[in-house]
């Protein structure tokens, strides 16, 4: 089982920035890739953002610019940057992991991120 604990969302204002971290725990080996992906109210949830363990990284065509991806130096976390916040970014934050020795994936249970002046 993996464990995944999302913080770092809030209300921000437009143009500004916020920085979400995710801390996976529980039994992890081999590689894996985590992941962002966000949920606006009424709509499906969509991709962000995923990076492996190598620091290879892949960004939804509607996300690039404004998002960074990173692994952190604490093992198994990973940050989402994002910038120029705009209304429209205003969804809920899931973390996501995927192993790719046991193919499992796990959720983390969200943040919310509200971009109102």
């Amino acid at each position: 089982q993996v464990q995944l604990v999302e913080s770092g969302g809030g209300l921000a204002q437009p143009g500004g920035s916020l920085r979400l971290s995710c801390a996976a725990s529980g039994t992890i080996f081999g590689s894996n890739i985590m992941g962002w992906f966000r949920q606006a109210p009424g709509k499906q949830r969509e991709l962000v953002a995923t990076i492996t363990t190598g620091g290879s990284t892949n960004y939804a065509d509607s996300m690039k610019g404004r998002f960074t991806i990173s692994r952190d130096n604490a093992p198994n976390t990973v940050a989402l940057q994002i910038n120029s916040l705009k209304p429209e970014d205003t969804a809920v934050y899931y973390c996501n992991f995927r192993s790719l020795i046991t193919a499992r994936i796990y959720w983390g249970r969200g943040t919310q991120v509200t971009v109102s002046s």
